[in-house]
């Protein structure tokens, strides 16, 4: 991932740059598609109190953390693809 004695080179840094767009995009897309599948009934329906109190608080809770899990899933998964390889082996993924 380091070149040239540890620097990152531009196309790296440009690498890395447009995968943490990508991981905050698709991972707002991701809460906000969550939070109209949960919460969504609460604005379309006219729902009893309780129900729509319990439905608006589980898609505010369930987002974020979606959001979240999102974002780190995607970041670790592009830090293992940019490690590389063990000399000499060959990848069976390649």
């Amino acid at each position: 991932m380091y070149a040239h004695g540890g620097r990152r080179t531009k196309a790296e840094q440009d690498a890395a740059t447009v995968e943490i767009g990508y991981a905050l995009v698709s991972a707002a897309f991701a809460a906000a598609v969550l939070f109209g599948a949960v919460a969504g009934p609460t604005f379309l329906f006219d729902l009893p109190h309780p129900v729509s109190t319990v439905l608006l608080g589980l898609g505010t809770t369930v987002a974020p953390v979606v959001f979240m899990a999102r974002v780190i899933s995607v970041l670790v998964r592009f830090q293992q693809s940019a490690r590389p390889g063990r000399p000499g082996r060959t990848d069976p993924d390649s």
